[in-house]
């Protein structure tokens, strides 16, 4: 039978909290190692101010700079072992809709091309297109079945509540680490290798 797979962009494919440790230190001289990131809010992490937040988020969905974003080791192997079985693996991203273009093309030169994408408005940001057919509202989440999901944000695991069968891979960031994992269905994995074990 077909398994269907939740993945996470932001730190399950790629790098984004490094990458916004250099952005934080080279604009605003925050020099916070990526080990002492404890809050999925980079704003509390790094201590910036709305207008100095607002201003990193910016310059992270640049798309040169969205490009830039290392692989997450493992990550386009794993997914493409799945994929060759036949499951449905799509990308559940609360990155802005402006973001898809380059997050798409991220995954293209990935060696990702076969998976799907969707910009999922987890965290009600303004610049969301509405009814789009890669954009999902939380109406037209809910409506989707997933087996297996890859998830690193605390602020996200809410989204799974409405499937208790569902069973949800945790990937371990300094920012979840102190959090206590909601149910048993949550496991919480340190690699890739890990989270292939698990599906």
């Amino acid at each position: 039978m077909s398994k269907k797979i939740y993945v996470d962009f932001d730190d399950c494919l790629c790098e984004t909290a490094r990458h916004f440790c250099k952005i934080a230190a080279e604009q605003f001289g925050k020099n916070v190692p990526y080990e002492d990131v404890k809050y999925f809010n980079l704003q509390k992490s790094f201590s910036l101010t709305e207008a100095e937040y607002d201003q990193m988020m910016i310059e992270g969905h640049r798309p040169e700079v969205l490009l830039a974003y290392e692989e997450t080791p493992g990550a386009s192997e794993v997914i493409n072992s799945w994929i060759d079985k036949g499951y449905e693996v799509s990308i559940i991203t609360g990155r802005p809709s402006s973001a898809y273009d380059p997050s798409r093309l991220w995954l293209d030169q990935h060696g990702l091309e076969r998976v799907r994408l969707f910009c999922f408005n987890k965290y009600g940001r303004d610049s969301f297109i509405k009814n789009s057919e890669f954009t999902l509202e939380l109406e037209d989440y809910y409506k989707m079945k997933f087996d297996y999901a890859v998830e690193d944000s605390p602020a996200a695991f809410q989204f799974f509540d409405h499937d208790p069968d569902l069973k949800v891979n945790v990937f371990d960031r300094p920012w979840n680490r102190e959090v206590t994992l909601p149910g048993d269905n949550f496991v919480r994995c340190t690699d890739w290798a890990m989270i292939k074990q698990n599906v």
